[in-house]
């Protein structure tokens, strides 16, 4: 298996409009520093599916055929926006997986063209694809949302964003298994309160204590927490590591 983070920013992205923070101005200046919207793409076989559709150049990036379907994680804009454009394409039609949510994003339901919503995911289902196994698990968030663990040939990928700490019924299933790596939402610095809707440092190292993957990847990473890391110089545990804009995990 293979996954490939497309983009690691949060709903802002980085940089942040009109703002001159010096995370946001080492990105202006840096591009390998700029964080689009958070997304990644996972490969196994013949098998290749989009995670997140926020990226606003899908049908650039990939074109006809290229894509089995796409894994949604939820339906808030910045996770769905690309899919505003690619929907009115021609051809077969491609499945979009995503968890049970009547209202989705509204507009998409109404109008989906060439996109199938059809299939709606229940926390806990197994999807059989090829060689690999999809596990859908549940998160905390503002919105119905799921995280996916990947399995193919006794290695495992668990993707978990957007979510603030994990319910323990996914604590549970993910410590079943012996996790390859696990890519885990970080939009914030350490915080004294406990944050909203994402995870800050400290729920995250938490989460990853509790999981104890041999490798960890932060991701939705927002402009605050990257002018936190370059204050601190990276500071961060040994077995965990920053997630960045086209990163590629090989796990073989």
């Amino acid at each position: 298996m293979k996954l490939r983070l497309l983009g690691t920013g949060n709903a802002a992205q980085v940089p942040v409009y009109n703002c001159d923070c010096t995370a946001c101005q080492r990105a202006k200046a840096i591009t390998t520093y700029r964080r689009g919207p958070c997304s990644a793409l996972i490969e196994c076989g013949e098998q290749r599916w989009l995670i997140d559709s926020g990226l606003t150049d899908l049908a650039e990036r990939f074109p006809a055929g290229s894509l089995n379907g796409i894994f949604q994680t939820h339906y808030h804009a910045d996770h769905v926006q690309g899919l505003l454009h690619l929907r009115w394409g021609k051809g077969n039609r491609l499945p979009v997986l995503g968890p049970q949510d009547n209202e989705g994003f509204a507009d998409l339901y109404r109008h989906p063209g060439i996109l199938d919503f059809s299939r709606q995911l229940k926390p806990g289902e197994i999807i059989e694809l090829g060689d690999m196994q999809v596990v859908a698990l549940p998160l905390i968030h503002s919105k119905p949302t799921l995280g996916y663990l990947f399995c193919a040939q006794g290695k495992h990928i668990a993707y978990l964003t957007d979510t603030v700490g994990l319910p323990a019924s996914t604590i549970t299933k993910l410590k079943q298994h012996p996790l390859d790596l696990v890519v885990l939402d970080c939009s914030f610095p350490p915080c004294s309160d406990t944050p909203r809707n994402h995870n800050d440092l400290n729920l995250a190292l938490e989460t990853l204590d509790h999981l104890q993957p041999q490798r960890s990847v932060l991701t939705h990473i927002g402009h605050d927490f990257d002018c936190w890391l370059m204050q601190a110089g990276n500071n961060l545990p040994e077995h965990v590591e920053i997630g960045w804009d086209n990163s590629v995990y090989d796990i073989n």
